[in-house]
């Protein structure tokens, strides 16, 4: 038997000042991204905003439906307009952020399960790592790549034998 260890390296940061200042437009679109979500439902208003190699930002929010399910979480309305509108050009960058009550939450909220998989296709996909920023009011989190968000990931490697 083998054990093996899995470790995430998240980047903490204590406002939005610290950070480079791309990241920062990055964070700001994501944060007014937010404000247009459609969230009658829950009232839980998720913003993303992706930034592309070419220099390009593709905002993106949740979309609910009374039937829950066929909604979309912000960070796949905003990977899927991207990869639409610019299927050759690899993603750099995706800021979250999530408000309840016009109220960024405190805490940064991580992607669903849903959310890393379809991040982690499109890193798979240019093989080129996209940073992941988590915003919240008392904080800010980075993470290097979708692969530490999802590191035992199911992707093209599995078809192969």
């Amino acid at each position: 038997m083998q054990t093996k260890e899995i470790k995430t390296i998240i980047h903490e940061y204590n406002s939005i000042e610290e950070l480079p200042q791309e990241d920062i437009l990055v964070v700001k679109k994501a944060k007014k991204a937010a404000q247009r979500a459609y969230a009658p439902y829950s009232k839980f208003k998720v913003g993303a905003c992706v930034l592309l190699e070419n220099g390009e930002f593709i905002e993106g929010n949740n979309q609910e439906n009374a039937a829950y399910p066929s909604g979309l979480c912000a960070e796949r309305v905003a990977m899927f307009y991207a990869n639409s509108k610019y299927p050759d050009v690899p993603v750099k960058t995706i800021a979250v952020c999530a408000y309840v009550n016009s109220k960024l939450l405190d805490e940064p909220v991580p992607p669903c399960g849903s959310c890393r998989q379809v991040l982690l296709e499109s890193e798979t996909r240019f093989n080129s790592p996209i940073k992941v920023i988590l915003i919240g009011e008392n904080k800010i989190s980075i993470i290097d790549n979708v692969k530490q968000l999802l590191p035992l990931s199911f992707d093209n490697n599995n078809f192969s034998s």
